[in-house]
């Protein structure tokens, strides 16, 4: 996948969304390609998680104490939690297929923020809308 297709999925994305083609290209500079074979853990439940992933292509499953919570494909992404605090990854995310991401670090996102605010604001309301949807969900069962 060329930069153009990868910034067209970033411009798909809440987080991405408000940033014009020359900022992206500059996410794009500071992000590094992971390759996960199908079947491995591209980010483990209780570790770690200093990074921000986008699917790029293949499909993965996000599992939490063994329950299946989503299905996420290409354009999906997953770890801003962890970009913004750094704490444990709450569920592990598991590669389907191959699965191609686009990672970019805890310390590029903050330096990437501090450059393009449109980015936390994109963050925020994501998170805003995931707390709404999991509240609701909570509430209807």
């Amino acid at each position: 996948m060329d930069d153009k297709q990868i910034i067209s999925l970033m411009k798909d994305t809440p987080i991405f969304s408000r940033m014009n083609d020359a900022g992206l290209k500059n996410v794009l500079k500071s992000a590094v390609h992971k390759q996960s074979p199908a079947g491995t853990k591209i980010v483990e439940e209780g570790k770690g998680g200093v990074g921000f992933y986008l699917i790029l292509d293949g499909k993965a499953e996000v599992i939490r104490e063994g329950e299946k919570l989503a299905e996420l494909e290409q354009g999906n992404f997953f770890g801003e939690l962890s970009v913004i605090d750094g704490a444990p990854r709450t569920a592990d995310v598991v590669a389907l297929t191959d699965t191609s991401c686009v990672v970019i670090t805890q310390w590029a996102m903050k330096s990437l923020i501090e450059n393009h605010p449109e980015i936390a604001q994109g963050m925020l309301e994501e998170m805003v809308r995931r707390l709404r949807a999991t509240n609701e969900a909570l509430h209807a069962g």
